[in-house]
């Protein structure tokens, strides 16, 4: 797999409204352990439409990487200025993600029209990668469920889950590694 999507939750979907929540190292500590298992099999470009959240995690996750590993990262938004309506904080980060990433591309012109342009981010996105990665709860799907059900209408398209069992499993080894845990 040479081109992967990722996506997940936002971050309110969580319950996760400050950009210093201990539960943001745990999602990109597991997303960093995916993506390098992906990079040993030869990822080159992880996709995302740069929703808050997942996404934007994914990105800074892929940029860390890049130090290590010879992977670029895309943001495809549905539209321009998706991030017109969000926490000021938060559009500071997403200005600085569109400046560092390797690629940026909305894929329609202009701002928010309608939910078309979701719809067609999402199959746009399952079209132009080799499979996904999800950090999705298949019991509590929130917003993930559509581009879910994008990636499952192809019966050849690879989909890769991160499960909260998987969150709780990096919680666990990242307690372990620290040297306070062992006194």
């Amino acid at each position: 797999m040479k081109i992967l999507t990722v996506t997940g939750y936002k971050p309110m979907e969580l319950n996760i409204f400050k950009e210093d929540d201990p539960r943001i190292e745990f999602i990109k500590r597991a997303l960093q352990k995916r993506l390098i298992a992906f990079a040993e099999d030869g990822l080159e470009w992880v996709l995302i439409s740069g929703q808050m959240g997942v996404e934007m995690w994914t990105a800074e996750v892929v940029l860390d990487l890049q130090d290590s590993w010879d992977l670029k990262v895309g943001i495809f938004p549905p539209f321009e200025n998706q991030e017109s309506r969000w926490p000021e904080q938060i559009q500071e980060k997403y200005q600085a993600l569109l400046a560092a990433v390797d690629f940026y591309k909305p894929i329609y012109q202009g701002d928010y029209k309608g939910a078309y342009q979701f719809k067609a981010k999402n199959m746009w996105l399952v079209d132009k990668s080799d499979g996904c990665l999800l950090l999705m709860d298949e019991e509590f799907p929130g917003s993930t469920k559509f581009f879910h059900q994008a990636a499952e209408a192809d019966e050849n398209y690879p989909i890769t889950y991160i499960t909260p069992a998987d969150i709780d499993e990096t919680v666990e080894e990242m307690r372990m590694e620290d040297p306070d845990y062992w006194l």
